[in-house]
């Protein structure tokens, strides 16, 4: 079984530098951001947009398979850019993405209706949402390893979490965003053409991709690695990562299923199933979603903080406990069509989903070898995307209309909090490992 073979830190670089903290949560924050505008407006706007011979119904489940698209691409952007920043460095691929994301962002927003450029405009659509998924698939990668390597093994756990809670300050984002271009214009006003300012506002992503590109040094654990490059940069770091690893990849994949299934369906599922289902106002549940990220920062950053020091499994099956035992009351409270019922509902699941992904950045990380480190975290990150993220919202809405009852979208909350549990308990704990100096392992066990 692999370790996490790294050179002994020096006492200078027990710290990770404050200007890498920053610029990796607000470039996270900005990319998360632009990728889930796209959940609001799908479920409030491209369905009549893109789709607009269809019903409401089949036009939101055709509305969320183009979101889904988005996540199909995430592991191409991962495997291509894992290899990239293996074989060139963690920062040029991680730059590469943020200019990539935020010109398909800002494309979506300018992109004519179908009542304007007819089925060429849902194919355009389909298009820029997979590169954004592109990518998303490659920036989170690079940026949690940016923070975690050039950070204390000690320290590790913590240093992750400035990439992981850009997750809810990008819904913060763009939850904002929506509430205040829906406050400043009427709904026909919001349905012609507000809803493209969100998209448009992806432009201040430029000048943190510059910052990043110009200020930011690659990892010491990537530098070292050039240093001895005959001997530790893999030629092709893809097909080691899927001869030797394969158990990690798919454990490590299962870590997400939770976290992701209860997310995706809070910023995306809820908001429709409550506006066409509940007849609840938009802007109430837009605040529900406000809330619960706002919970969400504050746990990340607390569950990857304490992994530091009780180890990440810990954490992790803590928190996807906590979600199996509230997959039941989650929907038993929503369906009261209580806005604070529903507040109540979203806040322990953002509890439970929060304090699992707080240690993933580092935890995923740790599981592989430096030469391989980010193909191997970003093949089991967007492997789980695939697999679950992009189609909760599709799922849930497919359960719904087929069973009629909640309970169905229960059952699949607590079989995907059930994988998650199982996957930290087969996996080996990495915080307490020794560093060792940087050499090639054998094949996992």
């Amino acid at each position: 079984m692999t370790a996490a073979h790294e050179p002994p830190r020096t006492p200078g670089e027990s710290r990770t530098p404050r200007k890498l903290l920053g610029a990796a949560l607000i470039a996270s924050s900005i990319e998360w951001y632009d990728f889930f505008i796209y959940a609001t407006a799908a479920a409030l706007v491209f369905g009549t947009l893109f789709f607009p011979d269809a019903s409401p119904l089949v036009g939101v489940l055709l509305s969320f398979a183009t979101f889904w698209a988005g996540f199909i691409a995430r592991p191409i952007g991962g495997l291509f850019f894992g290899h990239l920043g293996d074989k060139i460095g963690r920062k040029p691929a991680v730059v590469t993405c943020l200019i990539l994301m935020g010109s398909a962002t800002f494309l979506i927003g300018v992109l004519p209706g179908a009542g304007t450029i007819g089925v060429a405009a849902p194919i355009l659509l389909v298009t820029l949402r997979f590169l954004q998924g592109i990518a998303v698939g490659g920036q989170w990668g690079g940026i949690v390893l940016l923070l975690t390597e050039n950070s204390a093994r000690g320290k590790r756990g913590m240093a992750g979490t400035f990439g992981q809670m850009g997750v809810p300050f990008g819904v913060i984002f763009g939850n904002v965003a929506f509430l205040g271009v829906g406050a400043l214009m009427s709904q026909e006003a919001f349905l012609s053409w507000g809803w493209r300012l969100p998209f448009l506002f992806s432009a201040v992503l430029a000048p943190v991709v510059l910052y990043i590109q110009l200020k930011i040094e690659d990892t010491p654990v990537f530098q070292e690695l050039q240093e001895k490059q005959e001997k530790e940069v893999v030629k092709a770091p893809l097909v080691e990562v899927l001869r030797d690893h394969k158990r990690s990849v798919l454990l490590g994949a299962g870590l997400l299923f939770a976290t992701n299934t209860f997310f995706y369906i809070g910023i995306s599922g809820l908001l429709d199933y409550g506006t066409r289902e509940l007849g609840l106002p938009r802007q109430q549940l837009l605040g529900v979603t406000l809330l619960t990220s706002l919970v969400g920062i504050f746990v990340i950053f607390f569950s990857g903080t304490w992994s530091d020091r009780l180890g990440r499994r810990p954490m992790i099956l803590i928190g996807a406990g906590m979600l199996a035992l509230w997959s039941f009351p989650f929907f038993w409270l929503i369906d009261t069509a209580s806005i604070w019922m529903i507040a109540l509902a979203g806040c322990v699941g953002s509890v439970g989903q929060s304090m699992t992904y707080g240690p993933l950045a580092a935890y995923l990380s740790e599981l592989f070898h430096p030469r391989v480190r980010y193909s191997g975290a970003s093949l089991a990150y967007q492997l789980a995307a695939i697999l679950v993220s992009g189609g909760t919202p599709f799922i849930m809405t497919a359960l719904l209309a087929a069973t009629g009852t909640s309970a169905a979208v229960s059952v699949f909350l607590l079989a995907m909090s059930l994988c998650t549990f199982a996957a930290a308990y087969f996996l080996r704990e990495t915080h307490t490992k020794q560093p060792t100096p940087t050499t090639p392992t054998p094949a996992e066990a």
